[in-house]
């Protein structure tokens, strides 16, 4: 069964994405907007788009899944797809932060360069050949320079402030978070076999390790276990989980009791919401600190914008004036990559916009149409059969 609101929702979350990352490159952007700062008790629509992200994670899941098993492939074989592709989430997501840090002066090529290589290997490696216009003879060999590319530059890494520290996993970057939530989420799934009340139970637990990791009794992360620390903090799975647990809402009330599925959602929304904000006297409402109330007021807005889009989508079939932002719903992993390709040659040729274009609110539409750009390039790649796959 395909769920056409859940490639919109991937779809419209991915752009605003990079709205929302192009900011960084503006002055006077109004506050409600932008990120919150750290330490800072407020919420800023950019601080909604990630959590956003891994709740459509946990909303397409369940059909993955039940594609592969369709296909008659065994617990085995999808525990092993899921295990590498959580893997290769987090190898990448070391790269991208470990840039964040580089030390220019002690590396041995341009730090632009570097990044640009990057991309290059992540595209060599992950790009799907199969449906490409490439003869298959040149598949592997590709695949395997791009490994080399990444041995290459970790050896040629150096960061810290005086450019004396290797690579280091830091904070996993944003594909390393999706990677830990996608790996605890799928594999409980798989082996509960899509069973409603162990996802549930699952929710209430990441829950409950979110509030316990912002008390005096938090856990304690020392050691190999620190490894870990993404899931037993509870926060980031515990979006991916309230995916999930929405298309098994959809799925099984709609052969039961269609009626109640609408209110079932909106009653969860609404709960999460209300106790993200009751809950914000204690903690804060903090994307940088992972609060409770942060992920009670954002899932609470991820059940609801899917029941929205659901009902126009997929009840109403008012879906085609989102046509344009499609290929950031179904190419997705190339449309984030690609500012790994446009940023660093940018910088790297010093070229930039008048002051004009980057200011206020004329700053806010030209990186709508930055966005957009690079929306129409991953549907222009798409086509051309050069498209990410993990």
């Amino acid at each position: 069964m395909r769920i056409r609101s859940i490639d919109l929702l991937r779809a419209l979350t991915m752009f605003l994405m990079l709205w929302v990352n192009d900011f960084w490159t503006l002055t006077d952007v109004p506050k409600w907007l932008a990120h919150a700062k750290a330490g800072e008790d407020y919420l800023g629509f950019s601080d909604i788009i990630f959590p956003l992200f891994l709740f459509i994670v946990g909303l397409s899941i369940p059909l993955a899944i039940k594609n592969r098993i369709e296909k008659n492939h065994d617990r085995f074989t999808i525990s092993k797809h899921i295990i590498i592709r959580s893997l290769s989430l987090l190898v990448i997501g070391v790269f991208m932060v470990n840039y964040e840090t580089i030390h220019a002066d002690s590396l041995a090529i341009n730090k632009f360069l570097w990044c640009i290589l990057m991309a290059t290997g992540v595209f060599l490696i992950w790009t799907n050949w199969k449906k490409s216009p490439l003869p298959v003879k040149w598949h592997i060999p590709l695949q395997l320079a791009g490994q080399l590319l990444f041995v290459l530059l970790a050896v040629l890494y150096k960061g810290g402030e005086t450019g004396d520290i290797w690579m280091r996993t830091q904070w996993w970057g944003i594909l390393g978070l999706i990677g830990w939530a996608y790996l605890l989420n799928a594999l409980v799934f798989l082996f509960a076999k899509g069973n409603f009340s162990v996802m549930l139970v699952l929710w209430i637990v990441l829950n409950g390790l979110s509030v316990l990791s912002h008390t005096d009794s938090a856990l304690s992360f020392e050691g190999p276990i620190r490894y870990l620390s993404v899931i037993l903090n509870g926060t980031i799975p515990a979006f991916t989980t309230a995916g999930i647990i929405t298309t098994l809402v959809l799925q099984k009330l709609t052969v039961k009791k269609q009626s109640v599925v609408y209110p079932t959602l909106a009653l969860l929304g609404l709960v999460c919401i209300v106790l993200g904000y009751v809950s914000r006297p204690l903690w804060g409402i903090s994307k940088i600190g992972g609060t409770p109330s942060w992920l009670g007021i954002c899932t609470g807005i991820g059940f609801l914008s899917f029941l929205a889009l659901h009902y126009l989508v997929d009840i109403k079939n008012y879906g085609n004036w989102a046509k344009i932002l499609a290929p950031a719903g179904t190419a997705t992993f190339t449309c984030y990559m690609l500012p790994y390709f446009i940023y660093p040659i940018r910088n790297w040729l010093n070229i930039s916009l008048p002051n004009e274009l980057l200011t206020g609110s004329i700053g806010l539409v030209s990186a709508l149409i930055y966005a957009l750009m690079v929306v129409i390039l991953t549907g222009w790649m798409e086509r051309k059969g050069i498209k990410l796959k993990l």
